[in-house]
């Protein structure tokens, strides 16, 4: 039998890769696979600025496409594999799913939901509890988020300098 760690590291790097098609796509990158009996039955990334909604985090894509695939809301036999810590809404989304198994690559400290501000996915007085995993592939998540976020200021500031100096009479205002 496989090690479990390179079984997780096998999916780890799928979900890195949605991830990464996040990140060409300027969305925060963020990554997710839905595996059952060994296979990856969903994928799913970030897109809540292209779709506009709040509600396109990559586990609701992923658990979404899952619950198509098997024909069920209970996804009882799955694991699903994210790059970061479900936020509040994916891990009760998790919860109320039913997956047992989740495996993550990095923890959100600001607004993790998986142990780090709240623990949605093993709180007792829910009828549904959630085995976790963490830091699998840690420095690889983590370190794609970080590129995206650096780069997301820079871009940031240099629009702020950009209008600034339009605003202020030292850019070209067309006149």
């Amino acid at each position: 039998m496989a090690d479990i760690n390179s079984v997780h590291e096998k999916y780890m790097k799928e979900a890195l890769k949605q991830a990464r098609m996040a990140y060409k796509k300027g969305e925060v990158p963020i990554g997710c696979v839905i595996v059952y009996e060994g296979k990856i039955i969903a994928r799913g990334y970030n897109r809540r600025n292209t779709d506009k909604t709040t509600l396109s985090h990559a586990e609701m894509r992923a658990i979404l496409k899952a619950s198509r695939v098997l024909g069920d809301w209970r996804l009882e036999d799955c694991t699903l594999y994210v790059t970061l810590e479900p936020c509040q809404m994916c891990a009760g989304a998790i919860v109320q799913a039913r997956i047992p198994k989740v495996v993550m690559g990095c923890m959100s400290p600001k607004s993790g939901c998986a142990g780090s501000t709240l623990d949605i996915l093993n709180n007792p007085d829910f009828n549904h509890q959630v085995e976790v995993t963490n830091h699998i592939m840690e420095e690889e998540c983590s370190n794609l988020l970080k590129k995206f976020f650096t780069e997301l200021r820079i871009r940031n500031k240099e629009e702020k300098i950009c209008y600034n100096n339009y605003v202020c009479g030292t850019g070209d205002s067309g006149q």
